[in-house]
């Protein structure tokens, strides 16, 4: 039986409650992540077998609209139709009232480690500094991915850079961009947002008009990315380096964040500033190394500078940038980038089809 850390995990507030979980766990031979707030919850939503959520943190996390997911209940004392609203709401399969349900919740520990979490993978990417290459390494694994069959769709979070659809030749093709989504909050319909987007061969993609909005309320990116995650089997999210509460929900909601990191000196040096406002949101942070066309750091050395696991490095693809402006973005298959995208999908397990 796999006993790893990130088999289980239990989430509460509650020292009294807590005993009694890690008491069970500690029975079923298990040791457990422990959160013990809401922002730990769910930067840990994606990654456990079993989520054991307290009854405490049940109402926060149903207002955050977490992504449905198999593998979740809730533990606690109470009793009453409050408790099993907010269970339904974050897509909880039981309730277990304690002390009285405890043998159950015991074979239930017992039996998580068996199973596995079966959800959209979401990728973030970033740059560890200006230029370099973040958005179009996410692209390269949007349209890799959506070619491998995967229900996909690619997301713009960045109103401040070059966008995303100008890479792809999109720019004026009909569909919504985010200021139409602006008042989004609630429970957005998937199959909606989905069917509202303009495309690239069944690739959705979603990114920004020519309009002055460069601001997106939290409540409204947490909403679309999750429609987009309950509609697909790969989300991949470009997000800036500024901090604030949207781009924060981006990452929070992503599986794995990838830094992409220039092999220089001043790269690393701008890289490393933000690693530390990253680690505090982001559940699985990596870099990816970007090799330069002159000498310069290799990628190992970029990972261990910044203290992350490598998770590919990215050689300059000479032909893509001019493509690029002209609104074609295809990725040689046996080019860099492809095979650096390739990488980075072989890395994570995407939802059995």
């Amino acid at each position: 039986m796999d006993t790893s850390s990130t088999s289980v995990l239990l989430a509460t507030t509650d020292d009294t409650l807590l005993d009694d979980l890690l008491r069970l766990a500690a029975a079923a031979s298990i040791t457990p992540v422990v959160e013990r707030d809401l922002l730990g919850l769910r930067r840990n939503w994606h990654t456990s077998a079993l989520v054991v959520v307290g009854e405490d943190l049940i109402e926060p996390l149903a207002r955050t609209q977490p992504v449905r997911r198999s593998g979740v209940v809730v533990a606690g004392f109470a009793d009453g139709d409050d408790v099993y609203r907010c269970a339904f709401d974050i897509g909880a399969e039981s309730v277990f009232r304690l002390p009285d349900r405890e043998s159950a919740l015991g074979d239930k520990l017992a039996d998580a480690l068996d199973g596995g979490v079966r959800t959209a993978l979401t990728l973030a990417f970033v740059g560890g500094c200006g230029g370099a290459g973040a958005t179009t390494l996410a692209s390269a694994v949007a349209v890799l991915g959506n070619r491998r069959g995967y229900r996909t769709m690619l997301i713009d979070g960045d109103p401040l850079g070059g966008g995303i659809e100008l890479a792809l030749g999109i720019e004026h093709d009909v569909g919504d961009r985010w200021p139409k989504l602006l008042n989004a909050a609630g429970r957005v319909s998937a199959a909606a947002l989905r069917s509202a987007l303009p495309s690239v061969d069944g690739l959705a993609v979603l990114s920004w008009d020519r309009s002055d909005v460069t601001v997106l309320p939290p409540e409204t990116m947490s909403s679309v990315l999750g429609a987009a995650q309950r509609s697909s089997d790969l989300v991949v999210v470009d997000l800036p380096r500024r901090a604030d509460p949207a781009v924060e929900e981006g990452f929070v909601r992503a599986a794995a964040t990838l830094l992409v990191v220039p092999c220089d000196v001043r790269s690393v040096a701008a890289a490393n500033r933000l690693v530390g406002p990253l680690r505090a949101v982001a559940g699985d942070l990596r870099v990816v190394a970007r090799e330069s066309r002159t000498t310069g750091l290799s990628a190992t050395d970029v990972a261990t500078h910044l203290s992350l696991p490598l998770a590919t490095k990215l050689s300059f693809e000479r032909d893509l940038p001019a493509a690029m402006d002209q609104g074609r973005f295809d990725p040689h298959p046996r080019g860099p980038l492809a095979r650096a995208a390739t990488n980075l999908l072989n890395l994570f397990t995407l939802p059995t089809r």
